[in-house]
């Protein structure tokens, strides 16, 4: 099959792009590379530097679908800068859908997220649970997905849309090399206390520690980045005209970023500083999937489960990036 990856510059938009790959496909990245790197795009794979907004000008009929990961993903800078993730993740997604349409593509893997719940009433949070983003970027991600329903009920699209809880690890490919998270600057917890550990902070911030978790800090739900391009593949299998699947990635564990930090330090045998700041406008409290309906449908089931493996792995591709 040849498949289009947008986004695929990115840090899991690579990974599913190279398992792609290795699973025989043929793969065109379409990335502007602003906030993905170039030389993250797997050997093999075609890279245009576009912007999805531009996917008019490369999609064609000898594509079988797409992947799309092109986006702004973090959830503190959507609540200051709104208008640029309106722009990049909603009206991009307009235009990507429009381009399908017009070149006759019929299939999409959508990359959603577990911030259109926001603060959930019911822990583990199931597909049907209320919708009600509590940060700029979970709307983008809510407002794209209702899109794409109008697309699959007036036009006969196959979309499967994901919604991701916190994705961690890294991948090692066939050829051994690693790919994996590195963000600049960089939002996420995991590497961010990487960089306390190797130094390159005096200290890592936790956000706030009065939230009502048995510690007081966030609790997620982490899902290895290889299971979740797993995922992936299988739901481009899944994929059926006329209908637009959902379904939540996760582990089913909540770990809170207290305990995050711990095993960080663990895995990576430091001690560093821990400060504790004020609440991150639009952080709810708890976030935990249940990924029943992923298992029952798709078959999938993560098999890189523990926070340990993950952090393990996430520590690997830190130390060869920065060696």
């Amino acid at each position: 099959m040849k498949y289009l990856v947008t986004g695929g510059a990115g840090y899991i938009g690579s990974i599913v792009a190279t398992m792609l790959l290795e699973a025989g496909h043929d793969v065109v990245v379409l990335d502007n590379c602003s906030t993905g790197s170039a030389e993250r795009v797997p050997d093999g794979a075609t890279l245009v530097r576009k912007d999805v907004k531009d996917a008019a000008e490369v999609l064609d009929p000898s594509f079988d679908g797409v992947l799309h990961f092109a986006g702004l993903i973090a959830a503190g800078e959507s609540m200051v800068k709104p208008e640029i993730y309106w722009e990049a993740n909603t009206t991009g997604t307009f235009a990507l859908l429009d381009a399908m349409r017009e070149a006759n593509v019929k299939t999409l893997v959508f990359s959603s997220t577990a911030a259109v719940y926001g603060n959930p009433l019911e822990v583990p949070i199931k597909e049907d649970a209320v919708k009600a983003p509590t940060s700029t970027y979970g709307a983008t991600k809510l407002a794209s997905d209702m899109a794409i329903a109008s697309e699959v009920t007036a036009h006969g699209l196959a979309a499967v849309s994901l919604r991701y809880f916190n994705v961690v690890g890294a991948y090692e490919d066939r050829s051994g090399v690693w790919h994996g998270e590195n963000h600049e600057p960089e939002t996420h917890i995991i590497p961010i206390a990487f960089e306390a550990a190797a130094g390159k902070r005096d200290s890592f911030g936790l956000f706030g520690e009065d939230y009502p978790t048995p510690d007081g800090t966030c609790v997620r739900d982490y899902i290895h980045v290889a299971d979740l391009a797993d995922a992936h593949l299988l739901a481009l299998q899944a994929a059926e005209a006329g209908e637009h699947k959902i379904y939540n990635l996760g582990n089913g564990n909540g770990f809170s970023n207290k305990e995050v930090v711990a095993t960080v330090k663990r895995i990576t045998g430091t001690d560093f500083p821990v400060t504790i700041g004020p609440r991150r406008p639009g952080d709810p409290a708890e976030l935990v999937a249940s990924s029943e309906r992923a298992n029952i449908e798709l078959g999938w089931k993560p098999s890189r489960d523990t926070l340990d493996r993950m952090v393990a792995d996430a520590w690997k591709y830190y130390q060869h990036a920065h060696s």
